[in-house]
């Protein structure tokens, strides 16, 4: 009898077990990226980058003027172009890298993205770059996580992004992507 109890109880409890050691997000990939439903809210800060408001990326552009600015907003890319239908304003002196924030990347947006990147902190890992995208957006979520894979370690998230910087009336400029190569 207490054996068939103790069989009972393992087996009521054996997928409960299971389920709670296997947890699987369905808004993240295997990688640890947000793949899904990037205009939500995100945490308040990044575990690998510094977090920034308006004001406090204007104190770093002055410490440092060669700071990055990367802009990963997407833009739909079709036939070999880039389709967005309406313009994009973003943050003045800022490298737009269309999609770079995408949960998953193919091995040409993948190599668009780092070369990008690579180029424009010629190759130093230890350059300063901030990343951005709108209020309420993982991409530039995802490409600090990318980054950070990629080896660069001074990094840097204006979490409202665009959204925030037109606030603080901060000047926002027309902006083109990177050119796919």
């Amino acid at each position: 009898m207490l054996k068939s109890v103790c069989a009972a109880l393992i087996m009521t409890l054996l997928p409960v077990t299971f389920a709670s050691s296997a947890p699987q997000d369905p808004l993240f990939n295997a990688e640890g990226y947000r793949s899904t439903l990037y205009r939500s809210p995100t945490p308040k800060t990044h575990a690998l980058a510094r977090t920034l408001e308006p004001q406090q990326l204007l104190e770093l552009q002055q410490q440092h003027a060669d700071v990055l600015l990367i802009d990963v907003y997407r833009n739909p890319w079709l036939r070999g172009h880039f389709t967005l239908q309406e313009e994009h304003n973003n943050l003045p002196n800022s490298l737009w890298l269309a999609n770079c924030g995408d949960g998953s990347l193919t091995a040409q947006w993948m190599a668009y993205c780092q070369q990008h990147v690579a180029q424009a902190t010629a190759g130093n890992l230890a350059h300063p770059i901030v990343f951005y995208c709108r209020s309420d957006c993982w991409l530039g979520w995802n490409a600090i996580q990318r980054a950070h894979a990629w080896g660069y370690h001074n990094l840097y998230w204006l979490r409202d992004g665009i959204d925030g910087w037109a606030q603080a009336d901060l000047p926002l400029v027309l902006a083109q992507p990177a050119p796919v190569q």
